[in-house]
Order: C-alpha cells, then sequence, then structure tokens
C-alpha cells in the first residue's frame, strides 16, 4: 500500500551502505531470456516511455529519447538501444497494485460531506515529523484555516485516497477536481488490516481493502479509532490542467499509464526507465512497463507496484494483486554493462 511520494531521482541509486548491506546484484540478460518478450505491445509501451523520457538529462538517457521520439518501431527500437539488466538484492520479488480513487465530495461541507480533504499547512516543511492522524483529526488543530479543498463523505475512502496519494472527488455539478500528493506529516504507515489481526478481528487470510472498509462503517466509533491507529497523515494539491481522461501524476510530475507505469524503489532502478515485468499468480501477465512513480512502502530491487488506472473497477483488481513474478530494467548499452561492472566491484 502506499502513501508519500518520494521525490523523483532519475540518476540509479545503486550505491550506499544500505544496499551493500543487502549485495545487490546486476546481471545482464538477452531479449531471449525474456519469457514473452516478442508478444507484448512494444508501441503501448514506447508511449508510455515518451511520457517522461524528456525527464531524463543525462546523455545516454537524453539520446535514447531523442531517437523515441522519432517513434521507429517499437520492439527494434528496444532491442537496438537497450540491454536488460537484472539487479536482485536478496529479497524475493512481489508486485502489488495501486490505482487514482474516485470520491463523491463538495466545496463547503454539510450533514453528508463532512469530511475535509486538506491542503499542506505553510508551517509543515519537508522532513519534519508533525502532528500525528489522531493528533489532526481530534484536537482540530486545522480546522478554520482555510487549508480544506473539498469535504467528502466517506472517512474511509478518505483514508484510501491518503494511502494512495493522489485522487479524483467527482462534485454535485459533475466536474471533477484532480488531487496529488502535497506533504505528509513525517509519520510511518500502520496497515489497518494489520491491526485488525493483532487485536484478533481478523485472519491475516481473511483481511482486505474491502473487509476493512465494510468493517470500519458497521462500527463507525471503533473504525475511527481503527483508522487512526495509523498516524501518518497525507495532505494533497489541486491539480489544474490535467485533462479528465489522463492518468494522476506519478512521481516524475507526468501522468501515470494505466498497466504501463510502475512504482519501484530509485535507489535501484532509475525513474524513467523500462522495465520488464513477469508478474505471477492469479491474472499474470508479462509486458514493458516504465518505472514513473514511488512509494514509501516500495523498497527493493524486486519490489514494484502497478498502476491500475482510476475509480472503483480499478481499485478492485489492484487490492487483488500481491504476487511473485520478477523485472528486468531495461538501460542503455552503456549504462548497463557500466551498471554491472558496479555492482561486481
Amino acid at each position: 500500500m502506499r502513501n508519500a511520494f518520494a521525490a523523483a531521482a532519475v540518476a540509479v541509486g545503486l550505491a550506499g551502505a544500505a544496499l551493500a548491506q543487502e549485495g545487490p546484484r546486476a546481471t545482464i540478460l538477452s531479449f531471449k531470456d525474456l519469457r514473452g518478450w516478442e508478444s507484448d505491445d512494444h508501441q503501448a509501451a514506447l508511449e508510455a516511455f515518451l511520457e517522461t523520457c524528456g525527464n531524463l538529462k543525462t546523455p545516454d538517457w537524453a539520446a535514447v529519447c531523442a531517437l523515441a521520439r522519432n517513434r521507429p518501431d517499437a520492439r527494434t527500437f528496444f532491442e537496438l538501444f537497450f540491454r536488460p539488466v537484472l539487479i536482485e538484492d536478496g529479497r524475493p520479488a512481489l508486485f502489488t497494485g495501486y490505482f487514482e480513487p474516485e470520491l463523491q465530495g463538495a466545496r463547503r461541507p454539510d450533514a453528508r460531506f463532512r469530511y475535509p480533504v486538506y491542503r499542506k499547512p505553510p508551517e509543515l516543511r519537508e522532513g519534519m515529523v508533525w502532528y500525528t492522524r489522531e493528533e489532526i483529526e481530534t484536537r482540530g488543530i486545522l480546522a478554520g484555516r482555510g487549508l480544506e479543498i473539498a469535504w467528502v463523505d466517506d472517512p474511509v475512502e478518505l483514508f484510501y485516497m491518503q494511502v494512495q496519494g493522489s485522487g479524483r472527488i467527482r462534485m454535485r455539478d459533475g466536474s471533477v477536481i484532480r488531487l496529488g500528493y502535497a506533504a505528509s506529516n513525517g509519520r510511518r504507515y500502520r496497515s489497518p488490516g494489520d491491526e485488525m489481526v493483532r487485536r484478533g478481528i481478523y485472519e491475516p487470510s481473511q483481511v482486505s481493502a474491502r473487509v476493512i472498509a465494510n468493517w470500519v462503517r458497521r462500527n463507525p466509533v471503533a473504525g475511527m479509532r481503527l483508522l487512526r491507529s495509523s498516524p501518518s497523515y497525507v495532505f494533497f494539491r489541486e491539480l489544474r490542467g490535467v485533462p479528465p481522461e489522463a492518468g494522476p501524476l506519478g512521481a516524475m510530475n507526468r501522468p501515470l499509464t494505466p498497466l504501463r507505469s510502475l512504482a519501484v524503489d530509485p535507489r535501484f532502478v532509475p525513474l524513467g526507465a523500462p522495465v520488464w515485468v513477469e508478474k505471477g499468480g492469479a491474472g499474470s501477465f508479462r509486458r514493458l512497463m516504465v518505472a514513473q512513480d514511488t512509494g514509501s512502502a516500495i523498497k527493493g530491487a524486486q519490489r514494484g507496484d502497478i498502476f491500475f488506472g482510476s475509480g472503483d473497477e480499478a481499485g478492485r483488481a489492484a487490492a487483488r494483486v500481491s504476487d511473485p513474478g520478477r523485472m528486468v530494467v531495461l538501460l542503455p548499452i552503456e549504462l548497463a554493462y557500466a551498471r554491472a561492472d558496479e555492482v561486481d566491484r
């Protein structure tokens, strides 16, 4: 699950003491090693790559981006100018899913719409550890300060929009507010599902986002206490000029593409890089995606969070994903061999 989007870091970040402890390994593969490669829609992957490749300013990336803008045959482009690199840190691969929620809301509060969506308070600075969720919601710290973007009718959906880090609010007149991540209170996210298991309410196999939501709605007082057991709190900014049909903005400040955009750990995978995904489990698939987002829970060389799109159907699909597999990063040829050499040392 997601909250606080990290700042985008374009360069590959494999160095550092923490990574050295993990013992990362980089192995150059051939495209024949990518199971299902020949069957993918490479053109769709190229379009997703073009959405963010202009953010990549180093010479190797700038060169391949310039070539991509000519819209060559997509499969030939990737095979000619990239090499697949399998980066491992000893931890098993895990794929999860996320989505852009859509809530019902209003610009002014009333009996139905009474849960505020806040913009970042001016005194909250980057890296600051601020008030907890419980303190914010029960002590009125933000009330009456004009920080409300809108009010929504469901505290559970608001909680999950904060977890996802972006969302849409559909207003009474049919218009839509697009929201992006602005800041967090610097507190760690705690899963309500884990808390329910700890309290003996459910077994681990019984917990899902829908189960949690239904329990909170059946038990409103205890349910709010459950949500407040997670001290993390996310603030939003209103996104203007983003077309309604476009996806939410990821960590590279560009719209995400359903089932082509992937959140990764940028210490291992450069944002903007194509990533070959072999997802196992139910609904398994193999396709070329693009690393265009991050998440505070997305840690590790083989950790990926798949963007499924917007709305309830996408949310249901995303919630079902917790699968093994493999992901292989595509790097420009010189960078691929340099990365392998760096890790070997």
